[in-house]
């Protein structure tokens, strides 16, 4: 029995020793992907693969679980050795988000004795598939989404694998990028191992693993004390997204039933569509993230999240559905899936705490463009960007602007990095007045962002939001929808679908605006001087706070309009 102080030095260890794994990986990374939006994250996970701290990019948290499980049951616990690394990228047999994101795996051991293991999930350049970049708005099967990687080793004990580094390699686009960050991903997921085995020289062996199951049991009670406070019922939720990509005139539904009995909590999924032909499906794996994100943002933001919150939390699933897809359904738009899912469950979540309801939020997007002339002199001739939107309005507060929203805190690549690396100019950059959902609490505005081409490219542009724009709550208004211009500033300037593939040439331009977030209660009952705020900083127009809020900047009264 490991003591209450041991059990939080050694916890408040594994935070520190995560967050240097993932400032070596971010320090150490080739691509932008790795330098700049961060699309990454490392952990240190028990002896069954049960996370301890969460990382920053909370929609990883769940996987590790997945996939340290398929390893067990593919090798078993005797079949693991020191100094072994595993690597995967596969959806189905690993419980990954989607093709492009490959992760490595090593054991802990000390004294002989198995402790836990290291990992770590990013990203990669280019994996092979149908477009480049691999990812795609248009997959309609998994082999078009890249490389597919069972679990397996790529170090056996201390030795590389060369041969399966060069067949990974000779399956991608960006060959150079890919193996500069796999092999950066593998320093820090080893040095994660090294790492807490000092550990386990400096406390043993049986106090790390006795820590480590004193901490899942500690975040289990907090989690089951939390939602005891809540009402016991059922509240239920759907929403769609614009499409699946390929099947275009079709909205996709999730829904969801979240029912609460005593100290646990129960998520229904069986009621949301099909499968989709297109891109936009999620494995379990991905709706756990969404989940546990919801209630951990419902009940409060002081539960700390690992695999013991497992204990207290059930799901149920439908097979072949869009939340429970089945092999070889494509998943390479997974994000955009989860960001709507995040929403619903969220509104079914308000029932339980209308204090933590907030409206609708605006989504993420991906931009990636193919320089079909090699792009600039010595670097990549691939760029891509994550793009974020809005928060939606809530309770007390309005929806922050122009940011990743809920799952993924990634950041949005800086212009002088584009226009330093890419043959790429950014001609606007700004926030977009009026995009946030009119309310009590006004939406989050989304951003607006030009580029203007200067070589032949590819461009593939994966979003939503753009027919069924970001939902208000409480008599909120819808926020902004996504767009997507081509040719833009031109005569011959076109909306384009919100997801698609298009061919450019150089000297065209193209503008993407993202959505902004729904507004939350009343716009009546804005508070005057916030709006006089917003239509002085240029989130809202005159017009529109007339049209919106019946504001008139002569109209004396009270503090309310």
């Amino acid at each position: 029995m490991v003591d209450p102080i041991t059990v939080q030095v050694l916890r408040n260890k594994i935070a520190g020793l995560t967050d240097e794994m993932h400032y070596h990986f971010y320090r150490s990374g080739y691509s932008t992907i790795i330098r700049e939006s961060r699309d990454f994250s490392c952990v240190i996970l028990d002896r069954t693969g049960g996370l301890i701290v969460a990382p920053p990019m909370f929609f990883h948290a769940p996987v590790y679980k997945h996939l340290v499980g398929r390893i067990i049951e593919l090798y078993g616990e005797d079949g693991l050795a020191e100094n072994d690394v595993f690597v995967s990228n596969h959806p189905y047999e690993g419980g990954l988000p989607h093709v492009s994101d490959m992760a490595f795996v090593a054991p802990v051991f000390a004294d002989g004795v198995l402790v836990g293991f290291s990992g770590s999930i990013a990203h990669k350049a280019d994996i092979g598939g149908t477009n480049p970049g691999s990812t795609s708005a248009s997959a309609t099967e998994i082999f078009h989404e890249g490389l597919l990687l069972p679990p397996i080793r790529i170090y056996e004990g201390s030795v590389y694998k060369e041969d399966l580094e060069r067949l990974i390699l000779a399956n991608s686009r960006q060959p150079e990028l890919v193996q500069g960050d796999m092999r950066a991903q593998i320093a820090a997921t080893r040095m994660g191992s090294e790492r807490v085995a000092e550990l386990c020289g400096r406390f043993g062996a049986a106090t790390v693993i006795d820590a480590f199951t004193a901490i899942h049991k500690g975040a289990a009670a907090d989690l089951r004390s939390a939602i005891a406070l809540l009402p016991d019922g059922s509240s239920s939720a759907e929403g769609v997204m614009d499409s699946d990509g390929v099947e275009r005139d079709r909205p996709v539904k999730f829904a969801v039933t979240v029912t609460v009995e005593g100290e646990i909590v129960t998520f229904d999924f069986t009621a949301s569509d099909r499968q989709a032909k297109g891109p936009v499906n999620l494995r379990p794996s991905m709706v756990e993230a969404c989940a546990f994100y919801s209630l951990i943002g419902c009940l409060g933001p002081d539960l700390q999240f690992n695999d013991g919150m497992r204990d207290a939390v059930r799901f149920k699933f439908a097979p072949n559905t869009i939340t429970n897809a089945s092999a070889p359904a494509p998943v390479s738009s997974y994000q955009m899936a989860n960001l709507k899912l995040v929403d619903v469950i969220l509104e079914a979540m308000s029932h339980f705490r209308p204090d933590r309801a907030v409206a609708s939020a605006g989504s993420s997007g991906a931009l990636l463009i193919s320089w079909l002339a090699g792009g600039r002199e010595g670097q990549a001739n691939m760029q891509y960007e994550i793009l974020g939107s809005a928060y939606g309005g809530g309770y007390g507060n309005d929806g922050a602007s122009a940011c990743a929203a809920h799952l993924s805190n990634l950041h949005i690549t800086p212009i002088e990095i584009i226009e330093s690396e890419f043959p790429c100019r950014i001609t606007a950059f700004d926030l977009t007045p009026d995009s946030g959902g009119a309310g009590e609490q006004r939406g989050g505005l989304g951003f607006r962002r030009e580029y203007e081409l200067l070589q032949d490219a590819v461009i593939v542009r994966r979003a939503d939001r753009a027919k069924f724009p970001p939902g208000g709550i409480g008599g909120g208004g819808a926020g902004s929808p996504s767009r997507f211009i081509l040719h833009y500033g031109t005569p011959n300037q076109e909306e384009a679908a919100a997801s698609g593939r298009y061919e450019m040439k150089a000297g065209e331009r193209f503008s993407l605006q993202s959505p902004g977030g729904g507004g939350f209660g009343a716009p009546a009952q804005r508070d005057r001087d916030a709006v006089a705020r917003d239509i002085a900083e240029g989130y809202v127009s005159p017009a529109s706070a007339a049209r919106e809020y019946g504001y008139d900047r002569n109209s004396a009264g009270d503090n309310k309009i």
